[in-house]
């Protein structure tokens, strides 16, 4: 009897470990230059490696951009109603917005060819990663738009 709990304890520590967060931002790469990755995929961004960032999509695909190869950084955001649900649900939900916040990077690979992407980052996690870009690239981002900047900064 102790060894078939046993056997169930481990079974469900494994289906918990299978089934944890991966981590990193969630975040979509909407377009750029890597190869291998599709428009908008989604995936996750981690930036916790101090010599490179990395967008993970499901277990087998995955692109490094080393801090030291980024060349440029823009942060602009895309503002728009929400048409559909307002149809389907309630007009009143006009008056709402919805932000889309961007993120383009301009690096230049191991044989010094100038490559970039744009990922799409979530409202919640897109202040935090400009800091830390920032501070791993020593790079300051350029925003887009006054509006864009003052979303970030206040």
């Amino acid at each position: 009897m102790r060894r078939s709990s046993l056997a169930w304890l481990g079974l469900l520590a494994l289906t918990f470990v299978a089934w944890a967060p991966a981590s990193g931002k969630p975040c979509r790469y909407l377009a750029g230059t890597v190869p291998g990755f599709s428009e908008d995929t989604s995936g996750r961004l981690d930036l916790s490696n101090p010599r490179e960032l990395t967008f993970t999509a499901g277990h087998d695909q995955r692109f490094t951009i080393a801090w030291d190869r980024i060349a440029s950084l823009e942060y602009g955001e895309k503002v728009g109603r929400r048409l559909g649900v307002a149809l389907a649900v309630s007009p009143w939900i006009l008056f709402s917005k919805r932000r889309r916040h961007f993120l383009t990077l301009g690096y230049t690979d191991a044989a010094d060819k100038p490559q970039g992407v744009l990922l799409e980052i979530g409202k919640n996690e897109v202040a935090g990663a400009i800091v830390v870009i920032e501070a791993r690239t020593g790079r300051k981002v350029e925003y887009e738009s006054p509006e864009a900047e003052a979303h970030i900064h206040g």
